[in-house]
């Protein structure tokens, strides 16, 4: 649409907004409208446009009669959430209790689908129930899935199996799949909630058992982009190899500063390196970021996938990045020995870890040593000879770093802020994908100086530019929801632990104290789970409401603009504003797309966090295959009314059905959240340690069935 047709759409909108919302507005249908407004003949099309957004914006909507009604209080629009039992949930959002679906009133909608939801006024239980009445926009028209061949036609089994229902493919349009291949079946049909949806498959994965179609799959099945479009691989041959010496100009030179990366092992896009020292009380931190922005200019082709994507993702046996390897492992990474352009943080603490100044600038480095955790660690943690006198010219500089990071972290907990400490699942896995073992990720001290290093640079570049009341992107972290917290409440209490909530919030230092007081305990892995579970999720926002977690007034991603788009979106930002050049019209320019970026962001984040959670559930199904009919010992993390969740010592989670459990009748008492047996009285309570026989490890399905072994 044009620019000036655009303008004209958007005031023809507004006034059709006027026309609807006047208290004399009686239900109209299309013919009546076109007539009442006296639309001419060619402008047809742009009322029907313009009433269908009204639709999807839940401003309208479409009753049987074909009218446009304005919709009740009872009539709210959110996303539908399937369950393979084919009733479901429509989330609203904002609210914190979803609308229950039954299967006889979804009009066919399917998972991730924009509906408007009738909700029953006449509600008998604690939850809302609801009527479908309108599939606003669908979220998927693509799906990945197993392919199970017929004589005449086929089914494609969808690989979520919160789409419920599989997808008929007729004979033609099977593109000679057979049994067992990973397929993208595009959808044609949608189905109406009695009839299955119809599709034709455009693309063959590979066979289930080929190495690699499983996880292909998955990154098929969220939509993640894996080759760079043709125009970004051309656009690369504009990006030097070696950092131009005039891109120098006007820049501040710390080349001779003592400067190191920390980084993992495996780490090949170091977007972060550090220089410290001390004098008089006063520690002076460097943190240099990659000046990413010099390369991936706004609004270019590198520029508009870098967007698209948000996110890098880290697979267990790969990783997609956000930017080509040309940039995150080259020009762009802070390597040994090389120039590079930065942007950095300056920063004076004192003894009690407060910022008593900063600067930022656009600067030169040069790193001297590429640092690895591990080795770091050795240094600081082991005072290991070797490797101390390897590096012998930087372990006073290693010795000033953990110093430093220790009082920023005091003066973190002191305020309230939350460390999550258990240790991550890594999963070892062979050439051909093949899961081999399950360990845990521990952190040591030099993970947590890089830690305490980012966290605050980014603290203190939020709360600058919060000051200068300038266009900004934050990292927001909201409040837990109350039902979640008091659940946690009683599950801490089978531990003999417990939180103070106070009116409607609980604040940050009453989960903190709880951390503190689990640690180095059996449960620690537990509980810090279930209290990360139990808060919100963390969002980019063009608001600063603070975070949460951390228990900051101001934060904000700054450290790592190689593999999320925020970071590179504020680096734009700080750097127009140091070169004067912030004005008013490129603050509106901010102020007009921010939204857009902090919402997109939101969204890629989520999607990487699914996909690369999906992959982890999947190998570690694979993993636990082999151990079935071995037993293992473990505790109850979940219950619902179809059983009892049970997790590992290795991080795994299975599930105990309620209809395995042979010895009674037993019932999920959702008050005191028990499984309780009806004639024994036997319970079963969240935290209660289990010995349980692994019974069957679905792939497909993403499930370990896990049965109970009664203690001799």
């Amino acid at each position: 649409m044009k620019e000036k047709n655009k303008e004209a759409f958007e005031e023809r909108l507004i006034m059709l907004e006027e026309f609807i919302s006047r208290e004399e507005y009686k239900p109209l249908r299309f013919k009546e409208f076109v007539s009442l407004l006296q639309v001419p003949r060619g402008d047809k099309n742009s009322l029907k446009e313009m009433l269908d957004q009204f639709i999807k914006d839940g401003k309208l909507i479409l009753d049987r009669q074909g009218r446009y009604r304005i919709p009740g209080d009872n009539i709210k629009t959110g996303t539908f959430a399937g369950t393979q039992r084919n009733f479901g949930f429509v989330i609203l959002e904002g609210e914190e209790q979803d609308i229950f679906i039954p299967e006889n009133a979804t009009k066919g909608a399917l998972h991730g689908d924009k509906v408007m939801v009738a909700i029953n006024e006449e509600q008998t239980g604690k939850r809302k129930e609801g009527t479908i009445i309108n599939i606003i926009e669908r979220g998927k028209t693509e799906l990945v899935g197993t392919f199970e061949k017929s004589k005449n036609f086929g089914f494609v089994r969808p690989d979520n199996s919160k789409f419920g229902r599989d997808v008929f493919i007729s004979k033609e349009h099977t593109m000679g799949a057979v049994d067992g291949h990973k397929v993208v079946v595009k959808l044609t049909k949608f189905g109406d909630g009695t009839q299955n949806p119809e599709g034709k498959i455009i693309e063959i994965l590979g066979h289930v058992n080929d190495p690699g179609v499983d996880i292909m799959s998955i990154i098929r099945e969220h939509d993640l982009p894996v080759e760079f479009p043709e125009e970004v691989m051309r656009f690369l041959n504009q990006i030097p190899e070696e950092m131009d010496p005039r891109a120098m100009e006007g820049r501040l030179d710390i080349r001779d500063l003592p400067m190191v990366t920390i980084d993992g092992e495996d780490a090949k896009d170091l977007d972060d390196a550090v220089t410290i020292s001390k004098e008089g009380g006063i520690y002076h931190l460097g943190v240099h970021i990659a000046d990413v922005t010099n390369y991936v200019k706004e609004g270019s082709v590198l520029d508009k996938e870098a967007l698209k994507r948000g996110t890098s993702v880290y697979l267990v046996d790969r990783v997609i990045p956000m930017l080509p390897h040309k940039l995150s492992n080259g020009i762009c990474s802070l390597n040994a020995g090389e120039d590079r352009l930065a942007l950095s943080c300056f920063m004076d603490i004192n003894s009690k870890g407060e910022v008593v100044s900063h600067r930022i600038a656009e600067t030169v480095v040069r790193v001297d040593e590429r640092m690895t955790y591990t080795s770091v660690a050795k240094i600081v943690e082991d005072q290991d000879e070797e490797e101390s006198q390897k590096y012998k010219e930087l372990v006073p500089m290693f010795q000033l770093m953990l110093e430093l990071s220790q009082i920023l972290k005091k003066h973190r907990r002191k305020r309230g802020s939350i460390d999550f400490d258990f240790p991550e699942s890594k999963i070892v896995v062979d050439e051909k994908g093949k899961p081999i073992n399950i360990q845990a990720y521990e952190r040591n001290k030099a993970t947590k100086i890089i830690e305490e290093f980012m966290l605050i640079a980014n603290e203190t570049i939020a709360e600058d530019f919060f000051w200068q009341e300038v266009p900004f992107l934050y990292r927001t972290h909201d409040y837990p929801d109350e039902e979640k917290i008091k659940k946690l409440g009683i599950f801490i209490n089978n531990f003999g632990y417990s939180i103070h909530i106070g009116q409607d919030e609980i604040h940050p230092k009453e989960l903190q104290k709880l951390l503190m007081k689990i640690e180095d305990t059996p449960e620690e892995p537990l509980i810090s789970r279930l209290t990360l579970r139990s808060m919100k999720q963390a969002k980019y926002t063009v608001t600063n409401t603070g975070h949460f977690g951390l228990s900051a007034k101001y934060y904000c991603h700054f450290t790592s603009p190689i593999r999320r788009y925020p970071d590179l979106q504020i680096h734009r930002i700080i750097k127009e504003n140091l070169n004067g050049t912030l004005g008013e019209r490129r603050q509106k320019h901010y102020e007009k797309i921010l939204y857009e970026v902090a919402n997109h962001s939101s969204k890629t984040e989520r999607r990487a966090d699914d996909a690369e959670r999906e992959v982890e559930k999947m190998k570690k199904v694979e993993y636990m295959s082999a151990f079935i009919g071995e037993t293992f010992d473990g505790v109850i993390s979940g219950i619902t009314t179809w059983g009892m969740y049970v997790e590992l010592p290795n991080t795994v989670e299975g599930m105990i059905r309620v209809s395995d459990m042979e010895d009674d009748y037993y019932f999920y008492d959702e008050e005191h959240y028990q499984m309780v047996g009806e004639h024994t009285k036997k319970t079963y309570n969240l935290g209660q340690k289990v010995k349980i026989e692994v019974t069957a490890a679905d792939k497909l399905l993403r499930t370990i069935d896990f049965a109970l072994v009664e203690e001799e």
